[in-house]
């Protein structure tokens, strides 16, 4: 029992670090393992080198694979492929079918880049669609950004699923797979279907946040744009697909399926198809990625913070106690995942702290409950997309960016954040019974 409570005092402490005196997240989780390393009777002399052991090893296997997709996500938004990749589905769907058109590009956009880049680059695009159109900002918003939002707590290369898969040791190909089975009809639900009943809410954005048009001419072709930014999921579903339906391939494609490998290959491609093959010279090209690490950076600190929490537990034997524990609750493991993800969600507002320390929390189940690793994935992801509200920066930019009220972003934002892990659970819980 004294365990239990060890573990609620860490978490609780970092809940109070983060959300109310807002120290610096890895700070934070390293004071967390420390507090639960000497409330749970780990050796004192351990205690540095099992910090260490955890944030080297989590930070290991994810650090160049999370800032490869940075780099890439990056050159895919600065060439400009990524708004044709949007114009082109807007202009191939027609005027009456744009909020299918723009569900559609928040998720084949979302998967290559980040979600606050995705935000900032394409919500000025909705601006300037609500001036043609005449429709409801929000009403034309919420697909758009619900499928930014599935891509990002769901399907790797983002940051919180690839900690996840490292951590739970689940398959990034099977896990991406899974996860676009599971995103697409979760996307349909609180997307289009959702924002019908958001066309009374008015918007008043800032004319700031209104972008300057792009001449066609200035962006990259479509082929282009969609084979470069889609290129990292098509190569780890083939080979995903080809080890399934092959198994004797697995050696040979081992390689190949490698997430670094897939990752490191695209952003070349990139390089060329986007870069040095429409005349940009490398020195130019190479100016993202300085950017790209300086975002992306934070990420990685919290990755690393909450692998220094996770082997604490592991050391001090909690990690297979809790497993145990969990596992002997009346409650399907992939639900309890999700609760543990939505909880902290709840409580620090950021979905890739919830999605990591989640994972660190729930890993343990996994492997006492025989559950599969990648929908476990899946659920905890779902988990940490839940209820966002005032603790969490994407609540006050869809707020300011469209200048609505408290109530009518509650409304809006927090029930589609809501309902996509709500549902995303559900389509989880439903693929289990499958595979």
């Amino acid at each position: 029992m004294w365990n239990i409570v060890s573990v609620l005092l860490a978490v609780g402490l970092l809940t109070i670090m983060i959300a109310w005196g807002k120290v610096q997240p890895l700070l934070a989780f390293v004071v967390a393992a420390l507090v639960a390393a000497l409330l749970l009777g780990v050796p004192p002399k351990d205690i540095p080198g099992a910090i260490e052991k955890g944030i080297g090893d989590l930070l290991g296997s994810l650090v160049v694979i999370i800032c490869l997709g940075a780099v890439f996500g990056k050159l895919i938004a600065d060439s400009g492929a990524a708004r044709r990749i949007a114009t082109c589905l807007i202009a191939g769907l027609g005027p009456s079918r744009l909020p299918v058109a723009l569900t559609i590009t928040g998720f084949v956009v979302g998967i290559p880049l980040y979600y606050n880049v995705g935000f900032v680059l394409l919500v000025p695009l909705i601006f300037s669609l609500v001036t043609q159109s005449g429709r409801a900002a929000v009403a034309l918003a919420i697909p758009l950004l619900a499928g930014l939002s599935i891509a990002h707590g769901f399907l790797p290369p983002h940051p919180s699923p690839v900690a996840l898969v490292s951590a739970i040791q689940a398959d990034m190909g099977a896990t991406l797979l899974y996860g676009i089975v599971v995103g697409i009809p979760t996307l349909i639900i609180a997307g289009p279907v959702f924002a019908m009943s958001l066309r009374h809410i008015r918007a008043q954005p800032a004319g700031v946040f209104r972008a300057s048009e792009v001449p066609d001419s200035e962006l990259p072709g479509v082929f282009n744009s969609f084979a470069t930014a889609l290129l990292p999921v098509v190569l780890l579903a083939a080979t995903t697909l080809l080890t399934m339906a092959r198994p004797d391939l697995n050696g040979a494609l081992a390689v190949l399926s490698n997430p670094l490998v897939v990752m490191l290959l695209s952003y070349v491609v990139a390089i060329f198809t986007l870069g040095l093959g429409r005349g940009k010279r490398f020195s130019e090209v190479m100016q993202g990625p300085a950017e790209a690490m300086r975002e992306i950076a934070p990420i990685l600190l919290i990755i690393a913070g909450a692998g220094a929490l996770k082997q604490v537990l592991v050391v001090s034997g909690m990690s297979a106690d809790l497993g145990a524990r969990l596992a002997g609750l009346p409650v399907p493991p992939l639900v309890l995942g999700w609760v543990v993800a939505t909880l902290i969600r709840i409580c620090l507002g950021s979905a890739t702290v919830a999605g990591v320390t989640a994972g660190g929390i729930v890993a343990p189940l996994v492997q006492s409950s025989g559950v599969d690793p990648n929908l476990m994935v899946l659920a905890i992801g779902a988990g940490s997309l839940m209820c966002s509200h005032v603790n969490d920066s994407g609540f006050w930019m869809f707020k300011e960016y469209f200048g609505l009220s408290l109530r009518d972003t509650f409304r809006s934002w927090t029930l589609m954040e809501t309902l996509v892990g709500v549902v995303g659970l559900l389509f989880v819980l439903l693929l289990s019974l499958f595979v």
